[in-house]
């Protein structure tokens, strides 16, 4: 299989689905959000999955379902732990581009809202801090291009079309 496909990886809140719907638009490709295919999977929403499973439980499934993602000519937008599992991040890297959308910590911090509703897979008495700083880390390992994302999101569609046409 080609590396067709746009694969973004970041931290929960950092854009990756809205930026995906609308890059997907622009660029004649389908967009395929993870969170939704483990949904399906699993015929609970991520929150559930954490509470009944825990943060490992949920990890395996994430993994399983992310390192099985067939498909051609896509943006995929990813959970934001989905870089906890190198089988996974070795799949995508082999179907596709992975960007990081960089996102500073205090965006991310207004954003997230009620982070235990949202699905993020935060271990006990783990910060929002620790749970950035981890994963920052892991982010730059897998990324092909970093997005420093500023500005609103059309800005960042924008600089991503830039980057392609390079």
């Amino acid at each position: 299989m080609q590396r067709t496909n746009l694969v973004l990886v970041g931290m929960p809140a950092s854009g990756k689905s809205t930026v995906g719907v609308i890059l997907a638009k622009l660029i004649g490709y389908d967009f395929i959000d993870t969170d939704i295919l483990i949904q399906r999977a699993e015929k609970k929403r991520l929150s559930e999955i954490i509470r009944e499973s825990g943060v490992d439980g949920f990890l395996e499934v994430e993994a399983r379902v992310c390192a099985s993602v067939e498909a051609d000519h896509c943006v995929i937008a990813t959970g934001g732990s989905v870089v906890y599992s190198e089988e996974a991040m070795k799949h995508l890297r082999k179907i596709g581009h992975i960007m990081y959308l960089k996102t500073d910590f205090e965006t991310i911090r207004k954003r997230l809202g009620n982070i235990r509703q949202r699905g993020v897979a935060l271990r006990e008495g783990q910060t929002l801090r620790d749970l950035y700083e981890e994963r920052v880390v892991l982010y730059e390992k897998y990324a092909d291009t970093v997005v420093e994302e500023e500005g609103d999101v059309e800005d960042v569609v924008v600089g991503i079309l830039k980057m392609m046409k390079r």
